[in-house]
């Protein structure tokens, strides 16, 4: 039985390229991508035109120009990015006050209780996609469905400019063709582990008993299981907090060398880290130290390791573990993260209950 709630995911088309078009009409009718120039950088987003070529987010600049030698790639505008997602939410605002960003670009309603069109989702989506484009001549895609994760995989199947329902009724019938690699969660490396078993498609998981997938697949089986079943009771959240801080560089030429880049981490990453989390640990705590390393290959890897303090010497070693499962390939990419735990004022409460 799934619920009867009203969830509409709005996605923003290639956002930030919109935002350029926009802005500057000599764009609007060529292959354009937002990102940094330089060799070793990355594509944050591109335009349809560029996709044409095979040109899409998080493609290094080098490879999409390849690609598509015509391209231009802009440095984004992060302050104008913001602004207009302001104004994004504001629109949202006039329909309900449920409303979860998950970045920029995107976010979830429940307009279950939204009174405009007599209650019809669909309506209201496609209103507040006209008001987006009225107001601020940018598209948005729309998905809606009864539960989260079928909001957000149904706003992605008809973009760009387009909208895609699934009613309460249609549910089960959706999930049992719906390619598992769809589901928000399950990356490439996830999507090959079910493949290799013989799980493409929600009906496949469906065919078989929670306990043999979480056997197989820990937490990834029982979450597949529920959700193939229709089960995602996960509420709209008006307030997200944020789990972790993180820095990363991408370095201009790969880098073999340990020394070097323990001395770059030491040096240069983990004080701008502490930089960064200074605002966060005035209220939370350190729950865990992390290191990611992407390798020249671009296969990547993290290691965590649960600490209550920044400790150079947890860093270098979660650096030598991460190197070792690189067999010796060189870094082009090197991270370092915090997680955030409980705030100080819960753990001092607890600590004064169990002194108690």
């Amino acid at each position: 039985m799934t619920s009867q709630r009203k969830i509409i995911h709005i996605d923003m088309d290639c956002f930030y390229a919109a935002v350029e078009m926009r802005d500057f009409p000599e764009y609007r009718n060529i292959p354009l991508a937002v990102g940094g120039d330089g060799p070793r950088s990355v594509l944050s987003t591109c335009n349809y035109l560029a996709r044409q070529y095979g040109v899409r987010s998080a493609l290094p600049a080098s490879k999409a120009k390849q690609l598509c030698p015509e391209l231009v790639i802009v440095h984004g505008r992060m302050k104008v990015y913001q602004e207009v997602s302001s104004k994004i939410r504001e629109i949202f605002a006039r329909y309900t006050s449920l409303i979860e960003p998950l970045s920029l670009d995107e976010a979830y309603l429940d307009v279950t209780h939204c009174k405009h069109f007599n209650g019809s989702a669909t309506l209201i989506a496609n209103d507040i996609r006209l008001a987006i484009f009225t107001e601020l001549q940018l598209t948005a895609s729309a998905g809606i469905a009864p539960i989260k994760f079928l909001a957000k995989i149904a706003s992605d199947l008809n973009k760009p400019n387009g909208q895609y329902v699934i009613t309460p009724a249609q549910v089960d019938g959706f999930i049992d063709n719906m390619p598992l690699k769809k589901i928000p969660g399950v990356g490439k490396v996830s999507a090959e582990k079910l493949k290799l078993s013989g799980l493409t498609l929600g009906r496949d998981v469906k065919a078989l008993d929670e306990a043999s997938l979480i056997q197989k697949f820990g937490k990834l089986g029982h979450s597949l299981w529920h959700k193939c079943h229709g089960r995602d009771n996960r509420a709209v959240e008006t307030t997200r907090v944020r789990k972790s801080v993180g820095v990363e560089r991408t370095f201009a030429d790969d880098i073999h060398d340990v020394k070097t880049l323990n001395h770059y981490m030491n040096n240069k990453l983990i004080p701008e880290l502490k930089l960064r989390a200074e605002k966060y640990l005035l209220t939370r705590n350190i729950s865990k130290l992390g290191v990611k390393v992407k390798f020249k290959d671009f296969h990547q890897t993290t290691k965590e390791f649960k600490f209550h303090q920044f400790d150079e010497l947890v860093f270098k070693t979660l650096l030598e573990e991460g190197l070792a499962r690189g067999q010796g390939k060189a870094v082009r990419l090197l991270g370092v993260h915090i997680g955030l735990g409980d705030s100080i004022q819960q753990e001092q409460q607890q600590i004064e209950f169990e002194l108690l």
